[in-house]
């Protein structure tokens, strides 16, 4: 069965950092692109970074200078490490990949606030 996990939100003031885990099984992450996507109440899902099966990165204008997206293939994990976060990133954030995604996951909260 194939699946993604997603860990690592919290609580964190303004100007805090996080990391952000996205556990695959069923599927490596080495072969497929994986993007992160927050959701913020009332607004549409939205996609914050994606890494390509190659490596390439690409990031929302947003997320741009503050976020990074990696990938670990042994673990077959990919990360999302975000600083400098506003209460604006405030969000629940998903993962899934690019390609045949699947359904959407419970995701994991983040709230930046003081």
């Amino acid at each position: 069965q194939v699946q993604l996990v997603e860990s690592g939100g919290g609580l964190v003031q303004p100007g805090g950092s996080l990391r952000l885990s996205c556990a695959a099984s069923g599927r490596m992450v080495s072969l497929n692109g994986v993007g992160w996507y927050r959701q913020a109440p009332g607004k549409e899902r939205e996609l914050v970074a994606s890494i390509t099966s190659r490596g390439i990165r690409n990031y929302a204008e947003s997320a741009r200078g503050r976020f990074s997206i990696s990938r670990d293939n042994a673990k077959n994990t990919v990360y999302l490490q975000m600083s400098s976060l506003k209460p604006e990133d405030t969000a629940v954030y998903y993962c899934n990949f690019l390609g045949n995604p699947l359904s959407w996951g419970q995701g994991t909260q983040v709230t930046v606030a003081s």
